[in-house]
């Protein structure tokens, strides 16, 4: 015998377990209220780190996330299925990242002094960061800050490929480039940080989150590509949204 539920109240729907990404992507443009937020359930985690890898800070990063995600719902109708889904929001996430780069740098911004912090400014969760916070010789710290002093497009493509584990082709249609430029990227890149961090190369290899495919020599890992329930992965990203 099937469970009693009342007429009265309005059934709840959402989009199947099952779906691909595609398929919640037009649930959303046919206006399904769940759809779009089971999508970015599937993919924010590695979208938070792409995000966070390639601006380098986490408000910042928080910020263009949620730039891309409003680009994302309000653009999900011009969508035309040439591209995985997630291939497209990764691309939108970069795009918003690096757009917030070139702001940041220029319009920089001079911190606070110190002063301006109150005696009881530890406690809480607001207050000002110091204006020279004190030295942090963590490996995966020093990688992070060399990764921020690259160009923009050397970094998102270092990010990508050899901390993300993107394959190469897989990067290219992320960044709407040809596969050519993206190893060209990497290259200048690892070359700018195999001077910036050559005293980490001692012997010893880095350790840490922030590593880049062990500080230079490139990602190794076997090619996995952007994950998509659709299981679709053919050029072109956000540019379906013209």
């Amino acid at each position: 015998m099937p469970p009693y539920t009342d007429p009265s109240v309005p059934a709840q729907t959402g989009p199947a377990p099952q779906a691909t990404d595609l398929e919640l992507l037009r649930a959303h443009a046919a206006g399904d209220p769940y759809a779009f937020t089971e999508l970015f359930r599937r993919n924010r985690d590695r979208l938070w780190a792409v995000a966070l890898r390639t601006v380098g800070d986490r408000e910042e990063a928080a910020d263009a996330l949620q730039d891309a995600l409003l680009s994302a719902h309000r653009a999900a109708a011009r969508f035309r299925g040439e591209s995985a889904v997630s291939t497209w929001l990764h691309r939108i996430v970069v795009n918003a990242c690096l757009d917030r780069i070139r702001r940041r740098q220029a319009h920089p911004t001079v911190p606070l002094p110190d002063s301006t912090r109150g005696e009881n400014a530890d406690r809480t969760t607001g207050g000002v960061e110091p204006a020279a916070p004190a030295p942090d010789h963590d490996t995966a710290l020093v990688v992070r800050e060399a990764l921020a002093g690259l160009p923009v497009e050397q970094r998102a493509a270092l990010v990508l490929v050899d901390v993300q584990g993107y394959p190469v082709a897989e990067v290219a249609r992320i960044l709407g480039v040809a596969e050519g430029t993206v190893k060209s990227r990497c290259a200048r890149g690892r070359a700018r940080l195999a001077v910036m961090l050559g005293h980490l190369r001692t012997g010893t290899e880095p350790t840490g989150s922030g590593d880049v495919s062990r500080a230079t020599d490139g990602n190794h890992r076997a090619a996995q590509g952007v994950g998509s329930a659709s299981g679709r992965s053919r050029p072109d990203a956000l540019g379906e949204e013209s």
